[in-house]
């Protein structure tokens, strides 16, 4: 197994490439984060048993309203946390196809995307003094797709907070393996 930078694992098979992707070594952040997420929770049992007291209608609709966006971040968190204690990102190229498998411990969904209909493969940059970087760079959000391509009209995205330069090895291994495949399955299509 080999590595690019930090977070990043790739196995080179006979007909195949396996890449898995770490979530981001933010140290005591995950700390804090969790601790946040701890106290988030806390206030929304408390707003919670004010259901339960005699408030008026529009009282009542306005801690309702409350509590939507209440579920709504804690449900973001609850999610990024999960991603940086057990998160992992599979991707195994074949040559017939790209599979790309987010996965939280040993649960996600696998998805298989055909090597012949992949276009416009890119890696999206970031400039350093954007919002967007600074954002990205925050604890508390899984990050964006670093890696992106075109499927039958769909954009799909795949190594969440991935560095650039790390972005950029993968895509160059993808981007070889694809052509090699494709022109393996042209020249044995025209025997």
């Amino acid at each position: 197994m080999k590595w690019i930078g930090e977070r990043v694992s790739f196995k080179d098979h006979k007909d195949s490439v396996t890449f898995v992707i770490y979530p981001p070594q933010i140290g005591y952040k995950k700390n804090i984060v969790l601790a946040w997420f701890i106290l988030w929770i806390l206030i929304g049992v408390t707003v919670t048993a004010q259901f339960f007291y005699d408030y008026s209608d529009q009282e009542k609709i306005a801690l309702f309203i409350f509590m939507s966006f209440w579920t709504y971040f804690a449900v973001r968190v609850l999610r990024t946390l999960l991603y940086l204690f057990r998160g992992r990102e599979f991707i195994k190229l074949d040559q017939t196809a790209l599979r790309i498998k987010s996965a939280t411990g040993q649960y996600g969904k696998s998805r298989q995307y055909l090597i012949e209909n992949i276009t416009k493969f890119t890696v999206v940059e970031m400039k350093d003094t954007s919002v967007q970087k600074v954002f990205e760079d925050s604890a508390w959000v899984r990050g964006t797709p670093r890696l992106r391509f075109e499927y039958m009209g769909k954009s799909i995205g795949f190594g969440r907070k991935l560095e650039e330069k790390d972005a950029k090895l993968m895509f160059q291994i993808l981007t070889k393996r694809i052509t090699k495949y494709i022109r393996q399955k042209e020249k044995a299509n025209a025997e």
